[in-house]
């Protein structure tokens, strides 16, 4: 029975990294916004970290930030690699967090509001280590704000979508499997 529910886990996982890699590659073909760094995304791939980390597990959450990453890394080069990695990590680890000890506090558009700007703040620290510069922290509080309102918009698109990501749960641990 272990087997066959690792089995089963491995097997949405894949589908979550795939579900990630889907959004990280359409967030790609966003045109560059004004007034913020080149690369900046709304973060939807983070809907599938946020749906692991609640339902899932933190060890699927870090899995599926990991896979996005590696993808972001061989699609767009290091620096990006790096930075999605760096703003991932941060981001992933306040979701999981935050949705074990304050979901009921803070609500899901609360906690992807914090995990945004979390990776924002991971990505604004990497990019300072790669330039060797503490100016693009100018950059903070325009991603402060593009992070408020991506957050928001990624939390209300994440409480939408949960009933079907919740579904596709329930078809890989149904019982007569």
């Amino acid at each position: 029975m272990k087997i066959k529910i690792t089995a089963m886990k491995t097997a949405l996982g894949g589908i979550l990294c795939a579900q990630a890699l889907a959004l990280s590659f359409l967030e790609g073909l966003l045109p560059a916004l004004p007034f913020l760094p080149p690369g900046a995304k709304p973060g939807f791939a983070n809907i599938i970290t946020m749906f692991a980390a609640d339902c899932i597990g933190s060890a699927s959450a870090f899995t599926v930030t990991l896979v996005k990453s590696a993808f972001v890394f061989v699609t767009r080069g290091a620096s990006a690699g790096a930075m999605s990695l760096s703003g991932g990590l941060l981001s992933c680890l306040a979701a999981v967090l935050l949705l074990r000890f304050a979901k009921g506090r803070l609500g899901i558009i609360g906690i992807s509001v914090t995990a945004a700007l979390c990776h924002n703040l991971g990505q604004l620290i990497t990019s300072a280590f790669i330039t060797g510069s503490a100016k693009t922290l100018y950059y903070a509080p325009f991603l402060a704000v593009f992070g408020i309102v991506s957050g928001i918009l990624t939390g209300m698109i994440f409480a939408a979508v949960l009933p079907a990501l919740k579904k596709q749960k329930e078809f890989f641990y149904k019982s007569d499997h």
